[in-house]
């Protein structure tokens, strides 16, 4: 059931739209005794799912027990950036999800499954896994906030994504992303419909439909004029639709068809955000259907400190670094270190031009040897910020002074861009 949309290409909620959107579902949904707010964290600042939950808080009050940021593999948040993303919300409120120690398994997907799934590549068992939290705590409501924007595992962002991967565990989590590796990214990302997003529909439908979910979806474009981030639509529902409806618009506001490929691509990673390849390959997964053969990718990450967020996948990236499919499979092989983590051998998949074009990192605290021995190749940061100033730099295409042309990107996380060409429906 749809509890509020409100949407479109040309539509400008405002903060006011959002709270008046967000109490109008709440009080259709009723009395509650006890809330579970689960919203993404700081990674996804710019979702305005912060002031979601302040809104879920203001109105539910000492009736929220607990709010559970959908970590997924990611580092716990800070005090500091719960109180910047979530204002107003008591810090007593807030739980740590341990993707490998807090998870209790609902069910199991079979192995038939997955391989009808996968079209034959994959045959392992998925086990649908969650916070014990959704369980145990005896929750009457539990709010699923986030954002629905092109994605480069599961095609389009949350939804159902946001529990069974945001609040998953260790074994969920490595074999979906893998799922969507097998399957190949470019057949994934900005796509609604596809094997990930299937095996999550099926968990949900065998395992998670007793929960009291109810999920509440923005869209964020960017507006040409101001060229700042607005919100284009807000769904609050307990079923499908509450997703499709939201995919359907982030494919009209986030998607950029370009007429001719990238040559050369400047992208820049909010230090706020982007501390880790993890998170800052967005810059490779979001424009890599875009690049040029022979292309050049250049990623300014002045926040750039890390890897993997996570200590054992930071050390896998390092160990065996971005070199392609058929050498991460080889090591796949080889290596029961990293057969044993499929979600960190996605990554390597995922983080890879498989050397079509060239990727180039200019990172705030990361050395050149460490860039280059994960298989990048290095830029200083100092001069490329003079060279590229993102201050100075509009989205899309800029010719500079001396006559180089390129195109811009100053966050990655809220779009995705492909060249005509390379990208078949």
């Amino acid at each position: 059931m749809i509890y509020y949309e409100r949407g479109g290409i040309n539509e400008t909620l405002s903060k006011q739209d959002l709270e008046e959107g967000v109490n109008i579902a709440l009080k259709k949904l009723g009395d509650r005794k006890k809330v579970l707010i689960i919203p993404p964290d700081i990674t996804r600042f710019h979702s305005r799912a912060g002031e979601l939950t302040t809104f879920s808080y203001n109105f539910y009050r000492d009736k929220v027990s607990d709010v559970l940021p959908a970590l997924g593999t990611h580092v716990a948040m800070t005090q500091e950036e719960k109180a910047t993303m979530f204002q107003g919300v008591p810090d007593n409120l807030f739980r740590v999800h341990d993707w490998r120690n807090q998870v209790v398994t609902l069910g199991i997907v079979s192995s038939d499954k997955i391989k009808e799934l996968t079209n034959g590549a994959l045959d392992y068992e998925w086990p649908a896994q969650v916070n014990r939290l959704l369980i145990e705590g005896g929750h009457d409501l539990i709010l699923s906030i986030g954002q629905v924007v092109p994605h480069e595992v599961i095609g389009m962002a949350n939804y159902n994504k946001n529990i069974l991967v945001g609040t998953g565990g260790s074994e969920g989590i490595n074999k979906s992303h893998f799922v969507g590796a097998v399957h190949g990214m470019e057949n994934v990302m900005g796509r609604a419909n596809n094997p990930v997003r299937e095996l999550l529909n099926y968990a949900s439908e065998q395992f998670t439909a007793h929960l009291p979910i109810v999920y509440m979806h923005t869209v964020i474009g960017r507006d040409k004029k101001t060229e700042k981030l607005v919100t284009r639509g807000l769904f609050i529902g307990d079923d499908y639709s509450v997703f499709t409806k939201a995919a359907e618009l982030s494919l009209q506001v986030n998607f950029t068809m370009m007429e001719k490929p990238i040559k050369k691509a400047v992208v820049y990673l909010d230090p706020s955000e982007f501390k880790s390849t993890w998170l800052g390959n967005k810059s490779v997964y979001r424009t890599r259907m875009a690049m040029a053969d022979e292309g050049e990718l250049i990623v300014l990450a002045p926040g750039l400190k890390e890897f993997g967020e996570d200590k054992e996948i930071d050390r896998l990236i390092r160990k065996y670094g971005y070199r392609g499919t058929p050498h991460t499979l080889k090591m796949l092989k080889e290596n029961p270190e990293l057969a044993d983590n499929l979600g960190a051998a996605a990554h390597l998949i995922h983080g890879s031009s498989e050397d079509r074009f060239s990727i180039t990192y200019c990172p705030g605290n990361l050395t050149q040897q460490e860039i280059e021995s994960v298989n990048f190749k290095y830029a200083d940061l100092e001069t490329m910020l003079k060279k590229y100033d993102p201050e100075k730099l509009k989205e899309g295409y800029n010719t500079l002074p001396d006559g180089e042309e390129i195109y811009f990107i100053s966050n990655p996380a809220v779009g995705l861009w492909a060249y005509k060409e390379r990208f078949k429906d």
